[in-house]
C-alpha cells in the first residue's frame, strides 16, 4: 500500500468487509436480511488525502453529497500496492484524444462533463434519459480496489468508487428479450482531438457490450470516482464501465448509452480486429494475443532498467466468475 501514516478517518483493517464476504453478498443477504444487513457494514469517512499526491479537483454537488456516505475498501486487492495516483491518470487508454499514452491527460480537460445524459434503451419496461446526478441518486457508493489488465499487457491496481452495474439495471427491468447490453461512448468530436484525426481507424462512437449475466455480476462496477475524488476526465468521466476480470478495453469510458438488446452487439475492437480482440476478451494468460505472449504482464509503475514483471493470472485473479463461462471454449470464444 501507498499509505504510510493513515489518518484517523481511515478504515482499520478489522472495519474492512472481508472480500470473500462481499463477494457473496447474494448468499450473505439472503441469510442475513437483506438491505437491513447491508446497512449493518461498516462506514468510515475517507477522502482522497489517503491516497499520495491526489491532484485535487473541484466535484459536483451530487459527488460531494454521495462521498459522505461512502462504504469503503468494500472489495480490495489483497497486499497488492495501489497503483500511483500520477501514473493512473497519465498512462491512459482514450483514442478519442489520440493514440499516445499522455494524450489523454494532455487533451481530455476539454470534455464537458456537466450537464450528463445518460439514456437507458432496448429490451427494458423502463427505458428513459437520465441526468447524471438522478441516475446515480438511488445507489450508495463503495469504493474497491480493482486490479486492470490492458490487452497490451501492463496492469496497475486501482481504487474506484462507483455502484454495481446490476442495481441500474434491475431498475430500467430488462424484459425476457434481453440477452446482450451494449454501451455507447459520448462522440463530441469538437472536444476529442483524436476523433478529428484523419488518421483514426476506428468508426465513432466508441461501442463495447457483455452479456446479460456478466453486467448483472457483483464485480461490474460503474464507476463516477477512483482515489477518492471524481474521475479525471482521462480515465472516462463522468461515467465508465470497470468489469476487472477482462481486458482494460472492455471498461468503456464516459457512458452515454446503456442498451439492452437480443443479439450480441458489434463493438469496436472486435469490428476492426477479429482475430485480436474478440467479443469475451477475457484476462487469460493462456491465449496468447497474436502480436505478443499474456502469460505475463507489466505492473506500473516500471522502469526500462527495473521492470515489474507479474504473472497473469486467469480472469484477472477473479476466479469467481469462472462459473458465467462453463461449457465455454475460452480459446475461440477468446
Amino acid at each position: 500500500m501507498l499509505i504510510q501514516i493513515p489518518p484517523s478517518s481511515a478504515c482499520r483493517e478489522h472495519e474492512v468487509t472481508p472480500e470473500s464476504l462481499y463477494l457473496s453478498r447474494r448468499r450473505f443477504l439472503a441469510g442475513v436480511g437483506g438491505a437491513a444487513a447491508m446497512a449493518a457494514l461498516p462506514l468510515c469517512a475517507q477522502d482522497a488525502s489517503v491516497y499520495d499526491d491526489v491532484e485535487p479537483a473541484k466535484a459536483p454537488a451530487w459527488f460531494d453529497a454521495k462521498l459522505a456516505g461512502t462504504r469503503w475498501r468494500t472489495v480490495t486487492a489483497g497486499d497488492e500496492s495501489i497503483t500511483p495516483f500520477r501514473d493512473a491518470t497519465h498512462y491512459n487508454n482514450f483514442y478519442e484524444f489520440g493514440t499516445n499514452k499522455g494524450d489523454p491527460a494532455r487533451y481530455a480537460e476539454k470534455l464537458r462533463v456537466e450537464p450528463w445524459t445518460v439514456r437507458i434503451e432496448g429490451e427494458v419496461d423502463k427505458p428513459g434519459a437520465y441526468a447524471l446526478e438522478d441516475l446515480v441518486k438511488p445507489h450508495a457508493l463503495e469504493e474497491r480496489i480493482y486490479r486492470l489488465r490492458c490487452v497490451e499487457a501492463w496492469s496497475m491496481v486501482i481504487p474506484w468508487l462507483g455502484f454495481p452495474l446490476s442495481e441500474l439495471l434491475s431498475r430500467a427491468q430488462p424484459n425476457g428479450n434481453a440477452k446482450y447490453v451494449s454501451f455507447e461512448t459520448r462522440l463530441a468530436p469538437d472536444e476529442m482531438a483524436g476523433v478529428r484525426s484523419g488518421f483514426s481507424l476506428i468508426d465513432w462512437p466508441y461501442v463495447e457490450g457483455l452479456r446479460l449475466d456478466e453486467a448483472m455480476h457483483p464485480l461490474t462496477l460503474l464507476a463516477v470516482g477512483m482515489y477518492g475524488r471524481v474521475l479525471p476526465n482521462q480515465n472516462g468521466a463522468p461515467l465508465r464501465l470497470v468489469v476487472p476480470w477482462k481486458y482494460g478495453f472492455k471498461s468503456i469510458k464516459s457512458i452515454v448509452r446503456i442498451r439492452l438488446v437480443a443479439a450480441q452487439p458489434k463493438t469496436t475492437w472486435q469490428t476492426i480486429a477479429p482475430e485480436e480482440y474478440g467479443f469475451f476478451s477475457n484476462v487469460n494468460p493462456e491465449v496468447d494475443h497474436p502480436r505478443w505472449s499474456q502469460a505475463h504482464e507489466r505492473r506500473l509503475p516500471s522502469g526500462l532498467f527495473s521492470p515489474n514483471i507479474v504473472p497473469t493470472r486467469m480472469f484477472n485473479g477473479y476466479e469467481e466468475v469462472a462459473s458465467l463461462y462453463a461449457g465455454l471454449d475460452l480459446r475461440k470464444n477468446y
